[in-house]
């Protein structure tokens, strides 16, 4: 049986999914709902409510890429911020993932062509 493997760029704002396959790479963006918009206009009511709402609506996107992340046994997160250090610890204390290799490592903004390249030469070493 073949492993199945992704690699996800992601920040606090977006996840670029990108299943790794013999095909070309595909990438599926999720895109977390606390925007700046969202967050300029809670901040203007309060902190504490803003601070309460992008909690909630990050551990929604966390969640999301969660259900997506059950699916394969080999999955790369990499990206500029802490979101992806943020999602490993939470998989971790979970125990449907146990099984399932997850990585990080830090990587810069990139082009849609960089990160499937850098995808790429992440599998084809690991």
């Amino acid at each position: 049986m073949e492993t199945k493997k992704l690699a996800i760029w992601m920040d606090h704002a977006s996840a670029h999914l990108m299943e790794y396959t013999s095909q070309p790479v595909e990438t599926t963006v999720i895109e977390s709902k606390f925007t700046h918009q969202v967050k300029e206009h809670s901040l203007s009511k309060s902190e504490k409510l803003a601070h309460n709402k992008e909690q909630h609506q990050e551990a929604e996107y966390y969640k999301q890429l969660g259900e997506v992340i059950k699916k394969y046994d080999d999955v790369l997160l990499y990206g500029p911020t802490q979101a992806k250090v943020e999602l490993l610890n939470l998989l971790r204390a979970d125990h449907h993932f146990k099984n399932i290799k997850i990585e990080t490592k830090h990587a810069d903004k990139m082009t849609v062509n960089q990160q499937h390249a850098f995808v790429r030469e992440y599998f084809t070493e690991n």
